[in-house]
Parts: structure tokens; sequence; C-alpha cells
């Protein structure tokens, strides 16, 4: 069972029929016995897992199809005509159904498989951007990208003479839609930009910033590691040409990610990887290709893994996303409201507002002097996971004026008890080092 029963206490007011108060367990309470990588002791401390924008963790329904696959499936997609081979096909396909209707895709042939949202965001930088930039061509990106969502852009740029521009931040550490609106122009062909920053928090704009690239026929393209695990997502709704994430965020396996886009564009572009599953005819000097999505697919795919994102996503599916984003949304205030409580600490990226609202569940902060390693590795002995350093995110931490920083990051399998028991290693963290250094 994924929710344990909902606690009843009776209340006996007078003489009348007793009134039934309903009192349900937070969400954590109710989903944490699927996840057994959680109850562990660490530094002879039980663990508090703060690292989810990292990795998410994985619960037993997703572990258990992996396992079913294995054990009563595990045979190569398409090819075969056998009994384990279609059985494979039929959960490596519906896991994609189920990716396309997470989404709201209007197509099962929008949803392309990939090892991860960096192979997506290549994908779509080789295979579109080098058939269709040219010199003098403008790329709009942000300060505030990370790496995978830079990097090739830049590569592409070098080859084809395309010129990248960049949106920076407002006074709150946030997107500069104002200057995003300066920018874009004729010249813009693409707009690639993160959803919710992994370092900043912020939510960006996604909707707004489609609708004035489109009023220049530019194409966008969003990164949606850090929303797609966190909220609900409707890509119809977004209007974006592409959209990326990653399974390992969303409760998946690692290897796994996917790619939407509309289905006319990725009619339109060639192939990325050449090899086996992706072709229709071959030839010794031509080949024809398979039709979407299987053309952008060569090789042997990741069966086992795309199950389990299929899995993954029943998982998220059926406590809701809706569910989630409010629950999540609820530890962000307490998160915050327990951070100012340490004077030292400086977060970075927008505050969230009364109701945790405004940013994602995530605050990469300092504490004063500190290295952002040296508080992760005190923290570790108090069986406490946070992440420290750049977060793929380096030209942003330049921006901001500082090396790296320190970040807890919260999923909804988190609790109000661990950013407690959090807050109080950190407190103590703060005053060893100012001990040493005062």
């Amino acid at each position: 069972m994924l929710f344990y029963p909902k606690s009843v206490k009776v209340l006996i007011l007078n003489d009348s029929a007793p009134m039934i108060a309903i009192q349900e367990k937070s969400l954590a309470l109710q989903v944490r016995p699927d996840f057994p990588i959680l109850h562990q002791q660490i530094q002879d401390s039980p663990l508090v897992y703060l690292d989810s924008a990292a990795t998410s963790q994985k619960p037993t329904q997703v572990l258990a199809a992996l396992q079913a696959y294995y054990e009563q499936d595990n045979s190569n997609v398409h090819r075969g005509v056998h009994t384990l081979s279609g059985r494979a096909t039929d959960a490596y396909e519906g896991a994609r159904d189920k990716v396309a209707a997470f989404v709201n895709a209007t197509s099962r042939q929008e949803i392309v498989y990939t090892r991860n949202a960096s192979e997506g965001i290549n994908l779509v930088a080789y295979s579109w951007g080098l058939s269709n930039l040219k010199a003098g061509d403008e790329v709009i990106l942000t300060v505030m990208e990370h790496h995978s969502n830079l990097i090739p852009w830049q590569l592409v740029a070098q080859k084809t003479g395309a010129v990248l521009k960049f949106v920076e931040l407002d006074e709150n550490q946030d997107f500069d839609l104002e200057q995003f609106k300066t920018l874009v122009n004729d010249r813009t062909k693409l707009v690639s930009v993160v959803h919710v920053s992994n370092t900043l928090g912020c939510v960006n704009p996604v909707e707004e910033i489609v609708a004035i690239a489109h009023q220049y026929n530019a194409k966008v393209l969003i990164d949606a590691c850090q929303s797609v695990p966190h909220m609900p997502i409707d890509v119809q709704k977004m209007d974006c040409d592409w959209l990326v994430a990653s399974g390992h965020k969303m409760c998946a396996p690692t290897g796994i990610g996917f790619l939407y886009g509309k289905l006319d564009l990725l009619r339109s572009m060639p192939p990325f990887l050449g090899g086996g599953e992706m072709i229709a005819d071959v030839f010794l000097d031509h080949a024809t290709y398979a039709d979407l999505p299987h053309k952008f697919e060569a090789g042997t795919p990741a069966i086992g893994e795309a199950v389990g994102l299929g899995a993954a996503i029943d998982y998220l599916s059926q406590i809701g996303m809706d569910k989630i984003h409010a629950y999540e949304a609820e530890l962000t205030a307490y998160l915050f409201k327990r951070l100012r409580e340490i004077p030292e600490v400086q977060v970075y990226g927008p505050q969230p507002d009364a109701d945790g609202e405004g940013r994602a569940a995530l605050a990469s902060f300092t504490a004063g002097d500190v290295h952002p390693h040296d508080l992760s590795t005190i923290l570790d002995q108090a069986g406490v996971a946070i992440r420290a350093g750049h977060h793929c995110t380096q030209p942003l931490h330049r921006h901001l004026q500082v090396q790296s920083t320190a970040r807890a990051s919260l999923y909804f399998y988190n609790t109000k008890e661990e950013i407690d028991t959090f807050i109080t290693s950190l407190k103590e963290a703060v005053e060893f080092f100012g001990s040493i250094f005062g």
C-alpha cells in the first residue's frame, strides 16, 4: 500500500453523536515506508537526506518493477517475435505512454527516450542546432543555466558562428524578464532556459518567455529537470518546442530521461545517432530512417530503466503532483523560517512568500567564511546529507561573486523534523568554525 490509513480521533462533546476529527499524516510520513534507503544510520545518526536536487531516492514500487522486469521479461525490444520480446516491448512502449500523459504531450511520438536531460539537450543542439543556426543568428540563454544547457550551445556556436546572449538576474536574484524583452529580436533563433534553477530555486516564467520568443519565430527549449519531479507540467499549455527531464530526479533509475518535442519539429530534424533501431531500410551507400520517436533512439535502449521510469510516474501520479507541490511549499516556508535564525547564513535566490510559494524547495547558501565543503563534511557527521560546490553552475557562482555554496534540497519524503535536525547541526557547525576562526 502506498498510504497509511488516516488517524482518527473521537471527540465526545455532549450526549449527542460523537464528532469525528480526521487528522491526516503529513505526506512524508505516508510515503517514507516506501523508501528503504531513508531508514538507515549514518555516523550513528538517522539519515537526513537533503540532496534530492542532485538525485532522488527510489521507492520500493520502482525497485520492484525493475526486479520484475529482469526476472520475468528481460529481452530486447521491437525486433523479437517471441513472448519475452513482446512483453518487454509492451513495457518499454507503455512507459512512453505514461511519460506522454504525465507532461500532456499531444502524441506518444513526441517523447524520445534519452540517457538523461543532458543527452536530450545535446540531441537538439546537434540535430536542430547544426542544421538551422548560421553565423549571426542569436541564441538566448541565462546566467543561471546548468552546464548541460550551456556547453552544447557553446559547441554549436563555435561550429556555426551563432552568437550566445545571456539573461541576467533582477534585484531579487530572479530571471530578469525586462532584460529578456530587450535581448530577443528578429535574429533570435532559439531561447533555451531552465524552468527551475537548481541553485537559486527561482521558478522562471516559462509561459511568458515562450510567448515572447514565438512572436519572433524563435524556438524554445525548456530544461525541466527541477520542475517535472515537483509540480504539474503541461507542455501544451507551456507551448514550448522542446522540453527535457531526467528520470533519476523523479524517483526513477539513473540512465533514463526524455526529450519532448513538437511532432512536426521532431520530424524535420535529422537523426542524432546512427545504428540499429533508428532505421527503416539500410543499403550499402544510404539508409532511410524510422518514424518518430525511434529515429532518435539508436541501438538497444535502456529498457529496464524505461520500465522503472514508467513505475515512477505511476507512483508520483498516484500521490498527485498538486499534492506534492503543495506539501513542498509548506516545507519551503518552514526551511526558510528556520534558516533566518542563523545570522551568518546567506541564502541565494528569491525569498518564498508566506505559504512557501514562489521558489523551489531548496536553499543554496553560504555561512560567513566557512567553506561549504567543510559545512557538508561536519553535517555528514550528524547524518545530514547536503550538497556543496558549484552545482554545475559555475558562471552563476561567478555572477554572484561566490566560489561555491552549500545546498539543502527537499522532496516530498522529507519532514519538518528533518529540517529541524539540519538547522541544529548547521548551527553547531557555524558555532564550531566560529570558535576556531573568530
